[in-house]
């Protein structure tokens, strides 16, 4: 089992932004911590969104912002 984290999803994880909702914009990293743990208890939406959701929770409960935030500033996206 490979536990190396993929290092392309972690740039896509540090830049992506929620798209609804009454945080519609910010970057995941910024959302509040209990409303993902919200998400958590009332279950994640379907696909690519709740993996990212999911990723964040645990990043957030662990206190490894710090290394999104280092990603976002070390490979900041290109449009």
């Amino acid at each position: 089992m490979d536990l190396t984290p993929d290092r392309q999803k972690l740039i896509e994880l540090a830049h992506y932004r929620m798209p609804f909702g009454k945080f519609k914009g910010r970057y995941l990293v910024d959302l509040p911590e209990p409303y993902l743990i919200w998400f958590k208890q009332k279950g994640y939406p379907e696909g690519k969104l709740g993996h990212l959701l999911e990723s964040m929770t645990e990043i957030k409960i662990n206190g490894l912002e710090p290394i999104i935030r280092k990603i976002q500033k070390d490979f900041p996206r290109r449009f």
